[in-house]
């Protein structure tokens, strides 16, 4: 039952006035993120029953919209935030966390902290994206009991709530991402490279862009993680790179692409050179266009060397393997190293 105090600001107008017709659900939720008033104005709201309510604008009247349960009370200078601390009292919704600290009112909390379904769901999103878990972990029944034990109040959503979720974060990454390509001035450096995906077998082209800033700080940006189709050849590779550069309006302003040194690669740049690109839009008409990858070429030279000590690396492998076969081996080659007083490791 509300208070007498609560009844008169939401229902009180005068009978010469139009009667402002309440908001339903859905018009706070979009009123609550479009039109919320700031605290930061001219006039600082110092009552702490402000922790608990954010005020909303609709259809040019002002109303106070409790965080936990979403009971909107009109507001009124006349009665204050009586009417809010009462109600934040008896809140059925009230977070338990949410201690009193004079046993009585909602005014005095120990904690100043409310709970919003977006912000719990937008960090829900991130971290299954920062950890790469399941979408199926939202159906987990374990999971759902946990988090219901941190927040009664959080609405467990489906996977293709989620799934949803994530496709917005990468559209609103793309869109920044995009707009700052656009305000740079200078040359921008490509990288591309080839993944294969261990449980289908389809292969992937990530393609990064570099490029130093006004700050003379080395920025780097993924611009595509992209399926690419068989057959991977220099064809199929050059397009998937193409539609890319035209996408961002890219294809002026590159001034390397640094790949991998292979033989398909080598025939992807003749290819870009030659028919694809302008070379007068590029440095030195192209002449410093192609450069290998470093790090490839010194995995290359490792690999390499590896090969004159092959034999002596099996050998080492194959007794490795032999020692750890069961646990009496384990043991008698533990206790030659304490006869022989030699430091080890089992790590």
């Amino acid at each position: 039952m509300k208070s007498h105090v609560e009844e008169n600001i939401i229902d009180s107008s005068s009978s010469s006035l139009p009667q402002p017709t309440q908001p339903t659900e859905g018009e706070i939720q979009r009123s609550s993120r479009m039109n919320e008033i700031s605290k930061s104005g001219k006039r600082k709201l110092k009552s702490k029953a402000w922790n608990h309510f954010k005020s909303i604008m609709f259809n040019g009247f002002r109303y106070d919209i409790c965080r936990y349960c979403n009971t909107r009370i009109k507001s009124s200078r006349t009665y204050g935030t009586s009417a809010m601390r009462e109600h934040t009292r008896r809140c059925p919704n009230k977070p338990s966390n949410l201690v009193n600290k004079s046993g009585s009112g909602g005014d005095e909390t120990s904690q100043h902290h409310y709970f919003d379904q977006d912000v719990s769901r937008r960090e829900l999103t991130h971290t299954i994206i920062l950890y790469e878990y399941p979408l199926s972990v939202v159906d987990h029944i374990g999971f759902r009991k946990f988090v219901a034990s941190l927040q009664p109040l959080f609405k467990m959503v489906s996977r293709n709530i989620i799934k949803n979720d994530i496709l917005k974060i990468f559209d609103n990454l793309k869109s920044k991402t995009s707009t700052l390509l656009e305000k740079l001035t200078c040359r921008i450096a490509i990288t591309t490279d080839m993944w294969t995906s261990d449980n289908n077998k389809k292969g992937f082209m990530a393609i990064t862009e570099h490029f130093i800033d006004d700050s003379w700080k080395h920025q780097s940006h993924m611009l595509r993680f992209v399926y690419v189709p068989a057959l991977h050849d220099k064809d199929t590779l050059c397009g998937v790179l193409l539609n890319c550069l035209s996408e961002l309006n890219l294809k002026r302003r590159i001034s390397t692409i640094i790949v991998d040194n292979c033989s398909t690669n080598n025939a992807r740049i003749k290819v870009l050179l030659n028919e694809k690109l302008c070379k007068g839009d590029l440095l030195l008409m192209g002449r410093v266009f192609y450069m290998c990858c470093a790090a490839h070429i010194l995995n290359l030279i490792v690999q390499e060397g590896l090969k004159v000590i092959g034999d002596s690396i099996s050998n080492v492998r194959d007794s490795v393997l032999y020692w750890i076969g069961s646990p009496g081996r384990i043991e008698r080659f533990e206790e030659a190293v304490r006869l022989l007083h030699i430091s080890y490791s089992k790590t």
